[in-house]
């Protein structure tokens, strides 16, 4: 990568959009990155509400610290948000749009303006056991589409970020959503 990368995250509150944009600028630092930034956008937090969180990679550090408008990778954690809150406004022409859903990429209407991956990351994360007071938490699992998708970081860098925030045993069911959802993602 030559530039700066820009990742818009759409989730609801309590999905984990905030705390996956975090893991991932650590797996970027990680994998070498002299510049990641990660930061919450705030309003009405609730359970349940649309939330967005951006991150930036870029190989030079980064004095750059605004809210992301025109991001090249949109990560969507929960697909509803597509039409309600419009998670595609401002994504770059060939950028990518990462989508959690049970649809192919193809049921997607990009029109060949930017590129899509999809994983069932509700499924996967249910699957692992990444229930949380009834809640499926999607987030590190969807840092797996992101993996295969974009090629920007491996999986190994997001084991060991992962490694690094939580105790071993919920390290490795969140690991394990990565892997399964890095091996199950669909490209377009």
């Amino acid at each position: 990568m030559h530039g700066i990368c820009e990742i818009r995250w759409h989730g609801r509150g309590g999905q984990g959009a905030i705390s996956s944009a975090q893991l991932l600028a650590h797996a970027a630092y990680l994998a070498g990155y002299k510049g990641v930034t990660s930061a919450p956008t705030f309003g009405a937090e609730r359970r349940g509400a649309p939330v967005t969180a951006s991150t930036r990679l870029s190989p030079h550090p980064l004095r750059l610290f605004s809210q992301i408008v025109n991001p090249g990778i949109v990560i969507v954690l929960d697909d509803t948000l597509l039409e309600s809150a419009d998670a595609t406004a401002g994504l770059k022409e060939g950028g990518w749009l990462l989508v959690n859903t049970h649809l192919g990429p193809d049921q997607f209407g990009a029109g060949g303006r930017f590129r899509v991956a999809t994983a069932e990351a509700t499924r996967i994360a249910t699957d692992v056991g990444l229930v949380v007071a009834g809640s499926v938490i999607v987030n590190t699992a969807m840092l797996g589409v992101f993996a295969r998708a974009t090629e920007l970081v491996s999986l190994e860098d997001i084991r060991r970020s992962i490694a690094a925030k939580f105790s071993p045993s919920l390290a490795q069911k969140n690991f394990e959503a990565a892997r399964i959802t890095y091996e199950l993602t669909l490209l377009k």
